[in-house]
């Protein structure tokens, strides 16, 4: 059991830290999209389509797609452990640590963010899986 807390908390660490840099490849997404809808007007076009593309031009951005399978991989890790550890154990921690990790990396990547707050929850999130593990 052990051995799967170290787990579960490096797949929080996993997820937090790839929900930080998807988040930002996003951002670019969004720039990309509006740079491109500015120079073309498909107000009256398929919307499926539109929306295909648009997906599309979200997997072509590499700083978004390589932390997006990372988290992926990251998921498969979690059923894993899933397969031979309580549920009641194995979703508090892993969740926890990933909204800790998260407001973290976030905050590494320079996110606009309350310093104060977010080291405040992350101190009552660790409190937590601490008292989850014991």
């Amino acid at each position: 059991m052990v051995g799967d807390v170290e787990k579960m908390i490096g797949v929080g660490l996993v997820w937090g830290a790839t929900n930080a840099l998807m988040r930002r490849g996003a951002l670019l997404w969004d720039q990309a999209l509006m740079s491109s809808s500015s120079q073309q007007n498909t107000a009256h076009g398929n919307k499926l389509l539109t929306s295909l593309k648009s997906w599309l031009k979200l997997l072509s951005i590499w700083q978004y797609t390589i932390p997006f399978f990372v988290n992926l991989s990251a998921s498969a890790t979690f059923f894993a452990i899933l397969s031979h550890t309580p549920i009641s154990l194995a979703v508090p921690v892993t969740n926890a640590t990933t909204f800790a990790a998260t407001a973290v990396f976030g905050l590494l990547l320079g996110e606009q963010t309350h310093l104060g707050l977010a080291l405040f929850g992350t101190a009552l999130i660790v409190l937590g899986i601490w008292l989850c593990i014991t």
